[in-house]
């Protein structure tokens, strides 16, 4: 797999990579997440995911196609209104959409057919799916083809098997077990430790517990009432954290060789292939 971020490359080394690599791009945030954990959490767990699926991707399995990607860089900003009452660096959903399409136009007018957006705020999401939607649909959008996903959605399919990290109730939470166990595990230095135990609150926040499955419920005031998380970390573990990394990880990259494989350029079936070269590989697009 060729791997390459752009902000090391000229325009012309961009410019050929566009014509057959994914351009990824990671997005996340600024904003509080609780005493014990930094601002710039989501924006360290995305990176710390995306490198360890391109590591992964790096080394293909016999029988695998190398894949090129082109890692753009992160976006550290998000939709972050609901943590201001601590402290956060917030884009509007309506400027946070905006950009994600400015970004998304400016990678087609370089010559980029495909874009793979990885989140690592749960704010994003919405806006960074409905941006994806949006985008497609517009004339000069003829041709490219956009993924998304936020990187908690797509663990490797044997983790929950394994049984021995997975806690989904509490997954991803904001500033709980998932998260902090997360950064003990790739950023252990920036955890202030010990981490405490969260006070049971009553009621329970809705936004976390809704009062019917389906119901997206939001509550003025909701998360300073918490305290700026979801649910208690104080169980929290390095190994447990190694674990779901890896296991969001490898699902990451089985993602992208999905993506890859579903998109990859393939030869216009109406041109004749020159002499010495029907039928190869390099004619159907492949390795």
């Amino acid at each position: 797999m060729s791997q390459r971020n752009m902000s090391e490359l000229s325009w012309r080394e961009a410019r050929a990579a566009g014509g057959a690599g994914i351009a990824l791009l990671p997005i996340g945030s600024q904003e509080q997440h609780a005493a014990h954990l930094p601002l710039g959490t989501d924006t360290l767990l995305v990176e710390a995911v995306v490198d360890r699926a391109l590591a992964l991707l790096a080394a293909p399995a016999p029988g695998e196609h190398a894949t090129e990607v082109v890692r753009l860089p992160t976006l550290p900003y998000g939709h972050s209104p609901h943590h201001l009452f601590a402290a956060a660096l917030s884009l509007s959903a309506p400027t946070l959409a905006a950009v994600l399409d400015d970004l998304l136009s400016s990678l087609v007018a370089s010559g980029f057919s495909r874009v793979l957006v990885v989140n690592g705020h749960g704010g994003n999401d919405e806006i960074m799916r409905l941006a994806a939607k949006r985008f497609v649909l517009r004339p000069e959008a003829a041709g490219a083809t956009v993924a998304a996903c936020s990187y908690w959605t797509v663990t490797a399919d044997d983790a929950a098997a394994d049984g021995t990290a997975e806690r989904p109730e509490v997954t991803p939470g904001h500033a709980g077990w998932f998260e902090t166990s997360l950064m003990l595990a790739a950023h252990p230095g920036l955890v202030r430790t010990p981490v405490p135990a969260r006070e049971p609150v009553v009621p329970p926040p809705l936004f976390d517990n809704p009062p019917h499955p389906g119901l997206t419920t939001e509550r003025h005031g909701e998360w300073a009432r918490v305290g700026g998380s979801t649910d208690d970390a104080s169980g929290a573990a390095a190994d447990a954290g190694r674990r779901l990394l890896d296991a969001r990880a490898r699902g990451l990259a089985r993602a992208v060789r999905a993506f890859d494989s579903a998109t990859r350029p393939q030869a216009d079936p109406g041109t004749a292939p020159t002499a010495g070269t029907s039928g190869t590989p390099a004619d159907r697009g492949e390795e």
